[in-house]
């Protein structure tokens, strides 16, 4: 997947909590104001996951100064009592003065250290292994930069997203049936059963993971847009509950307010791109493996924001 700008960013997931949380909740009405605090106070008490590996100290004033930021995005497939691994492991960077906003896609099955254990193994497992911190810390690591904030979203808190708005409508590219929904091409209606069976179909794709990581997008984008039209307070106080039982940041209300009113207009030249490598097997398993040079450039790439 090739690096591309994009005239119309696409919403992605990451954006639930900065779209739905607060334009529904400041553009509320006449009951903005009890909606604005059970959001204030489901960020910073449901929310809430501070972790040491960053310092956010330092990024409160690199945001007051509207300086350049990295946020690690982990899309995180947890069920029942098993803890899960990150699917979905994005870094962004945002640079409100250049007005760009870049999102480098690490492949879940990349091979590299584990920070933490001192051992290679699929980066997606560092989650499974020590949470959001050791992902942190082993993206970091792999990279070698600097994040300022991480958000994480258990994925399987979309269906009960979805189920609370009613249905979401996304643009469907292949057809194809599972043996329980039919997936027709172009726009195709779905509630919250149908929306997990479109985004977890993987051998059907050509595209495999990458094209599973599309399909995950496109239904954020259909959740926000059918968040933007919400207008019963039940449902706006529904979605924000079931975002605080499944989505966690170490930002805090007042973070989240800074993003959305001084780093807006990064958003006017989107840049995205997918770290580049190749397949194998070790041992019988199989491993995504990057090399050295395409590290070092996705590096200078996230640099360049930074600098």
């Amino acid at each position: 997947m090739k690096r591309s700008d994009r005239k119309k960013p696409r919403r992605l997931w990451f954006k639930i909590p900065l779209v739905i949380i607060l334009l529904l909740v400041l553009g509320g009405g006449a009951y903005a104001i009890s909606i604005y605090n059970n959001a204030k106070s489901t960020v910073n008490e449901k929310m809430s996951e501070p972790v040491e590996a960053i310092d956010t100290t330092v990024t409160k004033k690199k945001m007051k100064d509207e300086e350049p930021l990295n946020v690690l995005l982990l899309g995180v497939d947890a069920r029942g009592a098993d803890k899960g691994r990150s699917d979905a492991l994005m870094v962004l960077s945002l640079d409100p003065k250049q007005e760009k906003m870049q999102l480098v896609s690490i492949p879940r099955d990349t091979r590299t250290t584990i920070v933490g254990k001192g051992f290679e193994d699929k980066i997606n497992h560092a989650y499974a292994y020590g949470g959001s911190e050791m992902s942190i810390a082993t993206v970091e690591n792999f990279l070698d930069i600097e994040l300022d904030y991480f958000v994480r979203m258990n994925m399987e808190g979309l269906e009960e997203l979805v189920d609370q708005l009613g249905t979401i409508e996304v643009n469907n590219e292949i057809a194809w049936n599972d043996g329980t929904y039919n997936f027709t091409k172009g726009p195709v209606e779905m509630d919250g059963a149908k929306t997990m069976a479109f985004v977890r179909m993987r051998k059907q794709d050509n595209a495999g993971d990458f094209g599973r990581t599309e399909r995950q997008r496109k239904v954020i984008e259909g959740i926000v847009d059918k968040g933007a039209s919400v207008a019963s307070v039940n449902k706006i106080s529904g979605v924000i509950d079931v975002l605080g039982n499944n989505m966690a940041t170490n930002m805090d209300f007042d973070d989240m307010k800074d993003l959305l009113f001084n780093y807006t207009n990064v958003r006017k030249n989107v840049v995205s791109y997918m770290m580049e490598g190749s397949g194998t097997k070790i041992d019988g398993t199989y491993y995504y493996i990057v090399p050295d040079e395409e590290i070092t450039k996705v590096h200078g790439m996230i640099n360049e924001i930074k600098s």
